[in-house]
């Protein structure tokens, strides 16, 4: 007499791997935003405010949530192409940052001013910080930096064509500047040295839609 299956498995006697739907494409339906039931200002600071608030969500659950509310930044992936088309030099900055008790190598990026356009403050930041200006801007990708908490969202542009100038930091900004091939950047990547999320994001993002910087 044959054994009963259980239910999940198949014929082998295996449980199945997914126990949720696959789906081979990917609709994505960004749905629409919470309706707020109270909302309360803990925290009013120089680069972000901080939320806390009672919500329903669209599904019609009820629950609190504490939020950071930042007005978006923008990130710059400064390509150097004039010496190797396909190795090119990305432009780099170490910077000590104090939530992390350590320095990060990371690409130029920075807050929005009021009402300011992204690709203006990607400009901006770009000459502020590095003294470089580009001629030739491209979006790359946006994305949530931390969306369980966090509201920012930042873009990344792709700076090209670049002209050297006078660097113009903020009084807390200490950097050190350096050009480094995008190859070499990647390995770091891939061995883990590389800890800045932007960074991350912006380098791996860029290699696999140009396919440059793999040998």
């Amino acid at each position: 007499m044959a054994k009963k299956r259980k239910k999940g498995e198949k014929k082998s006697g295996k449980k199945e791997l997914h126990t949720v739907p696959v789906k081979k494409k990917l609709k994505i339906d960004p749905g629409h935003a919470a309706k707020v039931l109270d909302s309360k200002l803990v925290y009013d600071g120089k680069l972000f405010r901080v939320l806390a608030e009672d919500i329903q969500e669209p599904n019609g659950k009820k629950v609190f949530r504490e939020v950071v509310r930042h007005g978006g930044s923008a990130v710059i992936l400064a390509i150097d192409k004039r010496k190797n088309k396909k190795d090119p030099l990305v432009l780099i900055e170490r910077q000590f940052r104090h939530a992390a008790q350590q320095y990060l190598y990371e690409v130029p990026a920075g807050k929005m001013e009021p009402n300011e356009d992204h690709l203006e403050g990607a400009k901006r930041e770009l000459r502020e910080e590095t003294g470089y200006t580009a001629k030739k801007w491209t979006r790359l990708v946006k994305y949530f930096a931390s969306p369980g908490f966090l509201g920012e969202w930042m873009q990344v542009y792709v700076a090209e064509e670049l002209t050297a100038g006078e660097t113009q930091p903020d009084e807390d900004e200490f950097l050190e500047l350096q050009f480094v091939p995008l190859s070499e950047l990647l390995r770091l990547i891939d061995a883990g040295k590389v800890r800045d999320g932007k960074t991350l994001i912006s380098a791996m993002y860029y290699a696999r839609k140009t396919g440059l910087g793999r040998k």
